[in-house]
């Protein structure tokens, strides 16, 4: 069965195949059996049922994606993300106020088959067993040669951080991987993970941190200065803006915040500019 995928906007991680299409349907297509309208993001959601209409036309039309509570099964290899990009595990037994994923996946890790690929986005890596964690390592181990180089971009849980996870990542030395500050309760795990990491030889240039900010009582001093203790704790931060189901947020200063500090060219400069140095101590 030829199958189009139809996202409502494109990503990094959007697959790139002849059968991936982003919007409407084109003037030319190819044979297709059925559409499937993978929504990744809930504020898309409006666009993509006008898709899922203009689509009907040309086959029968599925209608899914994280964005619709679809809790996932086993992951497909760039059937909704492009090649490279992998999953090997769903759900977080973490139940964050701000998280969809624990809400939508479960609250209890389901490992999955594991597929090649050299992103890794798994909601809680780290939450998985032991036997999983380093089956996947494994096999991120036989990627080591590819031109693009291993990440962990879905996100490495601070507190769940154990030296021998810290002995794989050495021997694995990707190129990035994520870790998050999201609450008050994530700074001491950060400043721990920071310490293992930078006894490993690793640097802010493979050290990143997802920092939330932009939330409900949230401004722009407290934010921030939680991005400059994530940088004091030996990572280079990321402001990631809060969103609602509808995508409304503070205002259009936290959009131009949300970028200035999103670009490590910008965030180095900063740092740089505000003179921020050694580690930090206390959070806010």
């Amino acid at each position: 069965m030829r199958i189009a995928r139809v996202f409502p906007r494109k990503t990094n991680a959007t697959p790139d195949d002849e059968l991936s299409f982003v919007g409407p349907p084109q003037l030319l297509m190819p044979a297709i059996d059925q559409v499937h309208i993978s929504v990744a993001f809930s504020y898309d959601l409006e666009e993509a049922e006008k898709l899922a209409e203009q689509w009907r036309r040309i086959a029968p039309v599925v209608f899914g994606g994280p964005a619709t509570g679809d809790p996932g099964d086993d992951f497909s290899p760039g059937m909704y993300l492009k090649l490279g990009y992998v999953i090997t595990s769903r759900g977080c037994p973490n139940h964050c106020w701000f998280c969809e994923a624990w809400r939508r996946e479960g609250q209890q890790v389901r490992e999955l088959p594991i597929t090649a690929g050299w992103n890794v986005l798994d909601s809680n890596l780290l939450a998985c067993s032991d036997d999983h964690i380093r089956a996947v390592f494994k096999m991120l181990s036989h990627q080591k040669s590819l031109v693009t180089p291993v990440q962990f971009t879905g996100g490495l849980e601070a507190a769940r951080l154990k030296a021998w996870h810290v002995d794989l990542l050495w021997e694995l030395k990707p190129d990035q991987m994520f870790f998050a500050y999201d609450t008050r309760d994530d700074f001491e795990p950060l400043v721990k993970a920071g310490e293992m990491l930078r006894y490993a030889d690793f640097t802010r240039r493979h050290m990143r941190c997802y920092v939330l900010v932009g939330y409900g009582g949230d401004t722009i001093a407290k934010a921030s200065k939680r991005l400059m203790l994530a940088w004091q704790a030996g990572f280079l931060p990321m402001a990631m803006l809060y969103r609602d189901k509808k995508r409304v947020t503070a205002s259009v200063e936290w959009e131009r915040f949300q970028r200035e500090w999103a670009r490590p060219a910008i965030v180095r400069a900063n740092m740089r500019r505000c003179g921020v140095k050694g580690y930090a101590e206390v959070a806010i």
